[in-house]
């Protein structure tokens, strides 16, 4: 067991050194996003330091992985995310996405008339989103939208904007919805060689 455990301590370093350089970061840089010093991040890379969890947490941040990446924690198998809905006035959010930072994904379930009185609210970020069932009101700027099932809208959030539904029928939607206002890149076809 002891073994077991050195080995994937062991391996922890190379796997940080192999993510970083990945992303073309330098030790230097890293060290300005997660407050750990350049001599720590070059030991804990080398191996000359062991990882713990208050290091792992910010790298993981920094990376944007999750924390089972790092150390290599075995797959479980299950592929399905089993999310818990969070519920913010009566809106149900259903997280899509487990990895911190980045773009998020969301499926939104919006209950008949919520909210009563949309109000435009407005903070850093791009939206993205798409109706999967029932008709949303969309408050964007100046611009009074109803999208129905198949539309999709996308924004800047610092754009006044509010989501609603206005029917008496639920209206169901997917989200994607970048903090640092990452947009969406679709492709509709493939890219030419």
């Amino acid at each position: 067991m002891a073994n077991e455990e050195s080995a994937v301590l062991a391996a922890v370093g190379p796997r940080l050194r192999a993510l970083r350089t990945r992303r073309g970061v330098t030790l230097a840089q890293l060290a300005e996003t997660t407050g750990i010093s350049v001599s720590t991040l070059s030991r804990l890379e080398s191996g000359g330091r062991r990882p713990t969890l208050e290091l792992l947490l910010p790298l993981a941040r920094a990376h944007q992985v999750p924390l089972d990446e790092l150390v290599g924690a075995p797959a479980t198998g299950d592929p399905r995310v089993h999310s818990r809905p969070i519920v913010r006035h009566g809106i149900t959010f259903l997280p899509l996405t487990r990895r911190p930072g980045g773009l998020q994904a969301f499926k939104q379930i919006l209950p008949p008339h919520t909210p009563a009185e949309p109000r435009q609210q407005t903070h850093e970020g791009h939206e993205w989103l798409y109706v999967l069932s029932g008709r949303v009101r969309l408050l964007l700027a100046e611009h009074d939208l109803l999208l129905t099932p198949g539309e999709v809208a996308e924004f800047d959030t610092r754009l006044p904007h509010a989501v609603a539904n206005p029917d008496s029928q639920p209206a169901e939607l997917l989200t994607l919805f970048g903090p640092q206002g990452e947009r969406l890149h679709v492709r509709a076809r493939p890219a030419a060689r």
